[in-house]
């Protein structure tokens, strides 16, 4: 796949045709059988909310269904009118970010569309009272620090002298983020059903993804790593201590370290980081974010001399 991998892949090659190459991004049609049955079991009333429900993204419909509490927190009324927005927008100019409140116009644009309401977040009004917070507040967006492989072996390196089920959980995490170059989204949405082991490693089927949004589905793979770092075997022993056989692969856990069924959030990434930079003494805590995985791999496969298209196959920016 790239230079960045060498030092990383098995050393034995792989016999099986299949899977020769377990480094190539795949692009299959990947509906699981779950969802089909869950589709079959609908009426045509339940199909239609199911597919209009579709047509977001989940993390898109939660920014938005968040964005609209906040504008009725703040007292605005549905359906709202040109002069309420532009008043939200200059009671709310100094406290949120443009980028922010451009995201609440657009979840407010999105209600209103949906429910066939006129629009009233289209006016020149409110485009050009945006563009005035936009240029006097706005900042220039702030890029996740790129974690670096010897970053991520110090991450490792700490989490195997802990004990219990969270550094077994955060290993594989960090590691299957890493070199799988998954976005936050994409790790936290991961269920056991994803996985298909092979005799040199893994693939993992993603049925959807940011850059998948009609369900095409994609498949990465991952070899059996050398030394002391192996994403697959980091998730096989959290698989086997946290005696997951369904479901979520990425687990909460509580502060008593008792598993819970539910899924990490998207937004539980980045504390994860931030913690683990901490005990390994990072001194750019405040740039780790939930990008820093994905980031720093496309950044250590450029320095090792990947070409522009291998990095932009692998999924790394």
């Amino acid at each position: 796949m790239m230079r960045l991998m060498l030092k990383y892949t098995s050393e034995k090659p792989p016999q099986n045709p299949k899977t020769r190459n377990m480094m190539t991004t795949i692009t299959t049609h990947a509906i699981l059988p779950t969802e089909l049955a869950l589709r079959n079991s609908m009426s045509p009333g339940e199909a239609h909310q199911h597919y209009l429900q579709q047509a977001t993204a989940d993390n898109t419909r939660r920014a938005y269904q968040s964005a609209m509490r906040q504008f009725q927190a703040w007292g605005g009324q549905l359906p709202a009118d040109e002069q309420i927005i532009v008043r939200y927008l200059l009671a709310q100019a100094e406290r949120l970010n443009p980028r922010t409140l451009a995201l609440h116009l657009t979840a407010l644009s999105h209600w209103h569309h949906y429910q066939q309401f006129a629009d009233p977040t289209a006016t020149p009004a409110v485009r050009k009272t945006l563009k005035g917070i936009q240029r006097t507040h706005g900042t220039p967006k702030r890029k996740a620090k790129a974690l670096r492989l010897e970053h991520i072996i110090a991450m490792v390196d700490y989490l195997q002298q802990q004990t219990g089920l969270r550094p077994l959980r955060d290993s594989a995490l960090i590691q299957i983020g890493y070199f799988g170059a998954f976005r936050c989204s994409e790790l936290v949405s991961l269920t056991l059903e994803h996985l298909h082991f092979e005799p040199e490693g893994l693939i993992i089927q993603l049925p959807r993804s940011k850059t998948d949004q009609e369900g095409e589905g994609k498949s990465k793979a991952l070899p059996y790593g050398a030394h002391q770092l192996c994403p697959v075997t980091a998730l096989r022993r959290w698989l086997e201590a946290a005696r997951i056989t369904e479901g979520p692969l990425f687990r909460a856990i509580d502060q008593w370290g008792h598993l819970k069924p539910r899924g990490l959030y998207v937004t539980s990434i980045s504390p994860i980081l931030k913690a683990l930079g901490q005990h390994c003494d990072f001194d750019f805590i405040p740039e780790l974010s939930s990008h820093s995985l994905r980031r720093g791999l496309a950044t250590g496969a450029a320095r090792a001399g990947a070409s522009f298209e291998s990095i932009k196959g692998s999924g790394a920016k």
